[in-house]
């Protein structure tokens, strides 16, 4: 398997679009924020794009490290143990994030709800263009039927 078709260099690769294109958009988030809500405006932009990334962000990284658990098996139980587990955490935080911050009074509620949706929307771009582009076989290990020297598919004993 070439480094293009490795899942976990198409995850690294997620992982770096990401950080790059929400850092763009954290910077384009504050500025809105700022101009339309003042400081709050700013703060609020710059949490929504934040929890936005690092909750979408986190999952990529348990599944670098559930492969890595998993000893390389994309279908091992400790693969699935630590992207569940890694998943019901984050969103058991998120909504406790989400309780703390609803009353706030620095948070401009509908910029940070904009920036939010703006930055999965973001993250889910970026996912699509990656995987979209990486070279990953349907398949995996087939071993394919054999020609003799004349054409003519040899037969492995198997019957079939």
């Amino acid at each position: 398997m070439t480094a293009d078709q490795n899942p976990n260099a198409i995850l690294r690769s997620t992982l770096r679009w990401s950080l790059v294109i929400e850092g763009i958009l954290a910077v384009v988030g504050a500025g809105i924020g700022f101009a339309v809500a003042g400081t709050h405006g700013l703060w609020s932009a710059l949490i929504g794009v934040l929890m936005a990334a690092v909750f979408l962000g986190l999952t990529a990284v348990t599944m670098l490290i559930g492969a890595r658990v998993g000893g390389g098996e994309l279908l091992s139980t400790a693969y699935f143990a630590i992207v569940l587990g890694g998943w019901f955490v984050k969103v058991v935080v998120f909504f406790i994030v989400l309780l703390t911050l609803r009353g706030q009074p620095w948070i401009a509620p509908l910029v940070f709800f904009f920036a939010a949706v703006a930055g999965v929307l973001v993250s889910l771009v970026v996912d699509i263009v990656v995987f979209a582009r990486a070279r990953v076989p349907y398949v995996g290990d087939v071993e394919l039927p054999t020609t003799d020297p004349d054409g003519i598919p040899s037969d492995d004993g198997s019957g079939s």
